[in-house]
Formats: structure tokens, C-alpha cells, sequence
């Protein structure tokens, strides 16, 4: 018989790890401060009333072109490589694939990120990722970004909640718009764990925890976060929140092993109501 999956799906800066990835890097190359980069691009993004990502995208292209060196895949995957995770992170995908099996649930990790895919498939953890759906650019033939392939902004995000719960992964499957039961739906929503840190999750987070799955917020030494988090859990926003330290046995580890095996409960009841229609 096949486990029930569990699907993890995460945001990636400041989720997991402790600033944007572009700060391991890339501005110190460019030599400009994570704060004249974003700013500007905020500016640009206002006056052109363009997508903040597009925007930032485009911006990392022109800033590789002043220095002669232009942007290609091989470099953002080689910038991916320097970036830094939070406590943890390193060994947090095999402990809670380990425990899964160990309550007869198959555990997918699933990444939502509006930053670059090919940085983030650069770092030591990709490997444990189904899938990464993240921003991402067209490459000519010698591997230099030419144009934005994909932008994935805050709001849309949430499609990919869906391509998850029908199993439509590709970005390009349109099956995604079909109608389909919920009994033939790959990861049930209430089987989906969706881990955030700030309002640009929150349609994601909504969205999850709207459709009875869990909706987990997290936050680093930073009080001013952890503030806006407790509001959201007050007003029923979020699920939970807990401190992003993914250490064994720390509190977000624990909390996620009690998600799974309520998964598992649930999961099991399903199975008795229908074998009991069939007697």
C-alpha cells in the first residue's frame, strides 16, 4: 500500500536561511550594500510600475554587464554554494525523511521562493528538494542569462501550492487548471506544511492553512518578527511559529513531528471510513 506524503514546503530567505542570498556574494562583486541595491530597485520598479522581481533580475543582469563579467548560471550557482543556512538546515531534510518512514509517511520538501533558482541550486541542500520553484532566468548558448524565465512573485507563489496538491509539478502542465476530486489529489492540502517568515508568505500561508493544512512561521533573533509573527498566530493567520533553528530536538523540529504524525492519524481514519462503505 503507498504512504501518505507529506509535502514541506519552504520559503527560502530568511526562512532558511539567515539573509537574502544575494548578500553571500554578489553585492560585495558588484560593490554596492544590500541596502543601495534593493532601494534602487524598489525605486525603478515604482517609477516603471514593474514587478519588484523582474525588476531586481534585471538589475543583477546590468550590474554584471558595468563590470565586464556578465551573469551566467555557472556564477549564481557558485554564489548558491556561499550561502549560509541557519542552524541545523544541514542535517533537518534526512532527520525528518527518517522519522516520516519511521511513522509510515512519505516526507517531499518542496522550495517557494521568489529569489533565483540557480542560487539556491547551489547550495548543499538542493538535493533534497522535489522540486524548486523559484525565480529563474533564459540562457544563451554559452550559459549567459538573457532573460527572465520565470518570475515568481508573492502572490503567485500560490500556484505552485496547487501543481503540489494535483502532482502537476512543471511549471508548463496545464492540468493544473482541471478540474480534479480531492480524492485523486496527490498531497492532500491538509498534508501540506507551508514554513514562512514574513507578509510575503502570507498568501501561501493563507491559503495552506485555509485548506486544513499547516501554516508554521519563523523568525531569528529579530523581536520586531517575532512581535509581527505572535500577531498573525493571535489572529489566526498562521498555525504556529517558532524560532528558525532546525537543530535537532529544538522546538520547530518537535512541532513538525507532531504535524506528521497527526498527518499519519488522519490519514488512517480516511482508511477506515472507506473501507467501512464498502462492507
Amino acid at each position: 500500500m503507498r504512504l501518505p506524503t507529506v509535502a514541506i514546503c519552504y520559503d527560502f530567505d530568511l526562512t532558511l536561511s539567515p539573509g537574502n542570498m544575494q548578500e553571500f556574494g554578489f553585492f560585495d562583486d558588484i560593490g554596492l550594500t544590500p541596502e543601495e541595491f534593493w532601494s534602487s530597485q524598489d525605486q525603478f520598479a515604482n517609477i516603471n510600475k514593474a514587478d519588484k522581481m523582474l525588476a531586481n533580475m534585471l538589475a543583477m543582469v546590468q550590474e554584471c554587464q558595468k563590470n565586464g563579467n556578465p551573469l551566467t548560471k555557472q556564477m549564481l550557482q557558485n554564489y548558491g554554494k556561499k550561502v549560509e543556512l541557519f542552524e541545523g538546515v544541514d542535517t533537518w531534510f534526512e532527520r525528518i525523511n527518517e522519522f516520516g518512514l519511521s511513522q509510515g509517511v512519505n516526507v517531499e520538501h518542496y522550495i517557494l521562493s521568489s529569489n533565483l533558482k540557480e542560487m539556491i541550486e547551489g547550495t548543499s541542500i538542493a538535493k533534497y528538494f522535489k522540486k524548486i520553484y523559484a525565480c529563474s532566468y533564459i540562457y544563451d548558448e554559452n550559459g549567459v542569462a538573457v532573460w527572465p524565465g520565470l518570475a515568481v512573485n508573492y502572490t503567485n507563489k500560490t500556484q505552485f501550492l496547487f501543481r503540489i496538491n494535483k502532482g502537476c509539478l512543471d511549471e508548463t502542465d496545464d492540468k493544473v487548471n482541471e478540474i480534479m476530486s480531492h480524492e485523486d489529489r496527490v498531497v492532500p492540502f491538509e498534508n501540506i506544511i507551508y514554513i514562512g517568515d514574513s507578509e510575503t508568505d502570507i498568501p501561501c500561508l493563507r491559503l495552506v492553512m485555509k485548506n486544513g493544512g499547516k501554516a508554521i512561521g519563523v523568525y531569528s533573533n529579530n523581536e520586531k518578527k517575532k512581535n509581527y509573527l505572535k500577531q498573525l498566530l493571535t489572529n489566526n493567520k498562521i498555525n504556529f511559529m517558532a524560532e528558525a533553528n532546525y537543530s535537532k530536538g529544538k522546538g520547530l523540529e518537535t512541532l513538525v513531528k507532531e504535524i506528521i504524525k497527526s498527518n499519519k492519524l488522519n490519514h488512517n481514519l480516511k482508511e477506515l471510513s472507506r473501507a467501512l462503505k464498502k462492507v
